[in-house]
């Protein structure tokens, strides 16, 4: 069985898939040689990849000279860019870009100057290095000179090793002729040229693929392989049939090899690699003569061309100036076409220019290309697919390509369209095909740009959040390490400094919360200890609540004297007429009512002391110094204090209250067990022994309650709770009327003082009624003091009932009956308890006072 190589040497071929024989018009170019134009008076030369991945060399306003760079840059993607001729740079900025969407496209705009000088060149030579040929081959910024533009450079330097080199000049675009001429006049250089390709890949053969229709150009290839200093045998040049697109890379391995290029892959993989005859030529320029790629030979061809032919055009040469000196007669609607009638695409616009992979600049008239017919549904009838020399299915990728469906488009392998038109040529709905490929590929390119961005944009954003964190934790270790470094270093003074320091920030924060959940605003007080302002917001409200309700059970209280001395001043038949059951009833009723009204005024004291607590708070508060964080602290032990005792004294009234009620409910019932027994009446001595000391139980307790109720409120006495306060025995043995008082009427310093006075009077009243009462076991034994003490409440009664109790007092006093001990020794009880609760409520409020 005959090898790979074997076959080549033998110029055996296979057949290609598909493909169609449209008409030749090659013979209105071919027949005259390559010419020259004169030079344009400006050229644009794109320059698309600067700021990707190269920099711009030059600048508005500098000189240039022939062959010199206009772009710089070290990325193997880098193709530069050269000054096909010598002039002025006099602008870069956006033009129209050769592509049928003229997209603007970075240009620099050269003005030429007439007198064409070339940059200094830098002659090569066979003996150079791989590396150094290639070098040289990449900054002459050659690429692939059939059309596809890819960079040569990275073709000549292939990863895995390479058997076959196929140089193609087949050529196969009806109209075009420029590589047919090229290979007529240049075949030594286009040898030249494989020669260095042969030295940079070592093959094991090179065939030179031309098609059948091009005598001329196989005969010149033939004689110039044979004169060349290639290994014998090494090289041979094969003629194919005439077949569109037999050009194409992926089917002219097809033919010459037999192999099938996979999809997705490419050739080098397979060891061969594809190089264009005009690609050649320009690789011997770049070696042998350091010229770098800055013109090439352009079909100009069509009816409408006066001077159809091959010209050597500039790189950046307007197509405007080549049709104008190309005799150009245009047409309405007249067409321009870059590349041939079959791949090639119409300008918008003529203000565009000559790249390396243009080809043909074809101008047809009317006849030769017709009006775009009308596009017409499919019929199915699969032509299309017959004529598809990629085997692809393009009924079904124009479907999905018409439905925007550029993923499914994409399964059917859409990227490997070559884009040779044989199915739109075939098409007898005159579908355009290969447009629909054309903006479903573009749709599929642009979304992996984005794609691929968003990859990147997410790789950055990672990086940095890495990087960002990486410098956190350095800060922190560096912290810390500094902070070891000044404890071992730090004395003792420092860390006592730095512990208070610590402890006064703490205090701080504390004073804030606190601020911060007290409702009612911080008010400032004056340097003034005697000037107090009104309560605020809510704790004003709550203290006005709480002075009302002590008012109000101190009025309830008072009525029910009132009623028990309206009670007494009844005449002694009245008196007589009560029974003992009535007596011990209204004496607990008196106890509840005292009971109420003192648990008012603690009640009273206790919203008063919360007021007074968060709206006194001094403004300077918010001063961040040590003092004011003790002051604070003093204040808030004191109010603890003063809650602690009144807690206490609450507790201890109550357990004796309990005790007293106890013992009346046992006095209570033998009394109600005997009442149905006719009750002997008391006699007129005895029961006013037992008035006289309810009158002096009532007298203690109620002076007690008074004191209690006037001390509470000292920090906002008015004119008139002063004026109430003093004659307290007055009030109740004058007219009995109570003196309305002003809440609202603010204190003069004279009344405030006069306030305070009275204050302290009642609770040094209140301290002494406290001890007298402690040291009396007995109501029995009344001291004259506490007689005199009880004369004026009595004073409300009729002057004849004072006159006995007065006279009876003065007198010894009489052993009492067994009851009348036993009620007179209850009353007592009562009194102490009240007296004592009375003290230890003066002593709480006297110190959170101070």
């Amino acid at each position: 069985m005959l090898t790979l190589l074997d076959q080549l040497d033998k110029g055996t071929l296979w057949r290609s898939p598909g493909g169609i024989h449209p008409p030749e018009v090659k013979f209105l170019s071919n027949t005259t040689p390559i010419s020259q134009l004169p030079l344009a008076q400006e050229y644009l030369i794109p320059v698309p990849q600067v700021g990707e991945n190269c920099t711009l060399a030059v600048k508005v306003g500098d000189k240039v000279l022939k062959g010199a760079p206009l772009t710089q840059g070290t990325s193997i993607w880098h193709l530069p860019v050269h000054a096909p001729t010598s002039g002025t740079v006099v602008a870069i900025e956006p033009r129209a870009s050769n592509h049928a969407s003229a997209l603007p496209v970075n240009t620099c705009v050269i003005a030429a100057d007439g007198e064409d000088r070339w940059c200094e060149l830098t002659p090569g030579s066979i003996e150079l290095s791989n590396h150094e040929m290639i070098a040289k081959i990449h900054g002459a910024g050659i690429a692939g000179m059939g059309g596809a533009a890819f960079p040569s450079h990275i073709k000549l330097n292939p990863v895995s090793e390479i058997e076959l080199v196929i140089i193609n000049g087949v050529e196969c675009e009806p109209y075009i002729s420029a590589d047919d001429r090229l290979m007529r006049e240049y075949s030594q250089d286009i040898l030249a040229g494989i020669g260095i390709i042969h030295r940079l890949l070592a093959p094991k053969r090179i065939v030179i693929a031309i098609e059948d229709n091009k005598p001329e150009a196989i005969k010149a290839m033939q004689q110039a392989v044979s004169q060349s200093t290639l290994p014998a045998g090494s090289t041979r040049v094969t003629a194919i049939p005439t077949k569109y697109p037999s050009g194409g890379e992926k089917q002219l391995i097809q033919i010459i090899t037999g192999r099938e290029v996979p999809s997705g892959s490419i050739p080098a993989k397979l060891g061969i690699v594809v190089h264009n005859v005009g690609t050649a030529f320009a690789i011997h320029q770049a070696v042998t003569q350091g010229k770098p790629l800055i013109e090439r030979v352009v079909t100009v061809t069509g009816q409408n061309v006066g001077k159809p032919g091959n010209y050597w055009l500039p790189i950046g040469t307007p197509v405007e100036h080549v049709l104008k000196h190309t005799e150009f007669n245009a047409e309405a609607d007249q067409k321009v076409i870059i590349g041939g009638p079959m791949m090639g695409h119409a300008l918008p616009t003529i203000q565009v220019p000559i790249l390396k992979g243009t080809n043909c600049i074809l101008v047809p008239s009317s006849q030769e290309i017709g009006t775009t017919p009308e596009e017409k549904a499919c019929i199915r009838c699969g032509e299309c697919a017959n004529a598809c020399p990629a085997l692809l299915l393009p009924q079904q990728l124009f479907w999905h390509a018409k439905a925007e469906e550029y993923d499914k488009a994409a399964s059917y392998n859409l990227k490997d369209c070559i884009e040779c038109g044989c199915c739109s040529y075939v098409c007898p709905s005159d579908i355009p095909l290969v447009e629909y490929y054309r903006i479903a590929k573009s749709a599929l390119k642009q979304a992996a740009d984005e794609k691929h961005q968003a990859e990147r944009a997410k790789l950055r954003f990672e990086a940095r959040i890495q990087r960002l964190e990486e410098e956190k934790l350095a800060r922190e270790a560096k912290a810390k390490e500094a902070a070891a470094r000044r404890q071992a270093t730090m004395t003792s003074t420092d860390k006592n400094a730095v512990a208070e320091a610590m402890a006064r920030i703490a205090a701080k924060k504390a004073a804030a919360a606190e601020t911060t959940a007290d409702n009612a605003p911080v008010e400032v007080v004056a340097a003034d200890a005697s000037s107090t302002e009104a309560p605020k917001g809510k704790a004003a409200v709550a203290a006005a609540i709480a002075r009302a309700k002590a008012k109000k059970a101190a009025a309830a209280a008072q009525g029910a004297d009132d009623a028990e001395s309206s009670q007494q001043a009844v005449s002694p038949e009245q008196n007589e007429s009560l029974s003992q059951k009535d007596k011990v009833a209204a004496a607990i009723a008196r106890a509840k009512a005292k009971k109420a009204a003192l648990k008012a005024d603690s009640d009273a004291n206790g919203d008063t002391d919360i007021a007074t607590d968060n709206t006194d708070k001094p403004a300077t508060e918010t001063m961040a110094n040590a003092e004011v964080d003790d002051k604070k602290a003093k204040v808030a032990a004191a109010v603890a204090r003063a809650k602690a005792k009144k807690a206490a004294a609450q507790q201890a009234e109550s357990s004796e209250v309990t005790e007293v009620q106890s013992k009346l409910a046992a006095d209570a019932k033998p009394e109600s067990e005997s009442s149905s027994i006719p009750s002997t009446p008391l006699s007129p001595e005895d029961e006013k022994k037992a008035k006289v000391a309810a009158a002096v139980a009532r007298a203690k307790a109620k002076k007690a309650a008074a004191q209690q109720a006037e001390s509470s409120n000292v920090a906002e006495v008015l004119p008139e709770q002063a004026a109430d306060a003093k004659p307290d025995s007055n009030n109740e043995s004058g007219n009995g009327s109570d003196s309305a008082t002003d809440l609202s009427a603010p204190l003069s310093p004279e009344d405030e003082k006069k306030a305070k006075i009275a204050a302290a009077v009642a609770r040094a009243k209140a301290k002494k009624a406290a001890a007298q009462q402690a040291e009396s076991t007995e109501v029995a034994e009344v001291q004259p003091e506490r007689l005199a003490d009880a004369k004026p409440e009595s004073s409300n009664e009729p002057d004849s009932e004072s006159g006995d109790k007065s006279s009876s007092v003065a007198e010894p006093s009489a052993p009492l009956s067994p009851e009348d001990e036993k009620k007179a020794k209850v009353a007592a009880a009562v009194a102490r308890a009240k007296a004592k609760k009375a003290a230890r409520e003066a002593n709480a409020i006297s110190d959170a006072n101070e």
